[in-house]
């Protein structure tokens, strides 16, 4: 059994390379945020708002505790890599791939995304600085980080496949 998890800030690209590198590789895709709606049978932004952070944080970690015992690629939460038992759990199951993005991108592309409760109530320079903090730790958790500023998500996406079948020895 062999993970892929693609870790990075919301709006970084972990679900669209997910989807393609999912495609190249031939291994299952799970979005891990969808995954947990399916789960719970509520979104995201309920979670936060019924039971709080502190129970969605709990869940992400049961989750890469006990999904599926198979090889696949899995993208992760934004916040999944703010704790050291995921890192420790995702380091130990499979390959970690960070996908650095700038602020800037990253901006442009969540500013206007209602179903992200962080963005909703945080001001441009409290997620810059959530970005700042989480960007550490996104460090630790990876391997592998990619960078992703000019560059297309073909060019990501290989790039990506190209580093897990080097590390699987293909």
């Amino acid at each position: 059994m062999y993970k892929v998890y693609l870790v990075g800030f919301m709006g970084s690209g972990k679900s669209a390379v997910g989807r393609r590198l999912s495609y190249l590789l031939k291994m299952p895709y799970y979005d891990m945020d969808k995954e947990l709606v399916k789960k719970e049978k509520r979104s995201i932004p309920e979670i936060f708002e019924q039971e709080g952070e502190a129970y969605f944080r709990k869940i992400e970690t049961d989750f890469l505790q006990n999904f599926r015992n198979e090889s696949c690629i899995i993208s992760t939460g934004g916040g999944v890599a703010m704790n050291e038992e995921n890192i420790r759990i995702m380091r130990k199951t499979g390959l970690v791939l960070y996908l650095d993005a700038t602020f800037q991108d990253i901006w442009m592309r969540v500013k206007n995304d209602k179903n992200r409760p962080v963005v909703q109530n945080s001001t441009k320079e409290e997620l810059e600085q959530l970005y700042k903090k989480r960007r550490r730790n996104y460090k630790k958790a990876a391997h592998i980080t990619i960078l992703t500023g000019n560059r297309h998500l073909r060019q990501v996406t290989e790039y990506a496949g190209y580093q897990v079948n080097r590390l699987k020895g293909e």
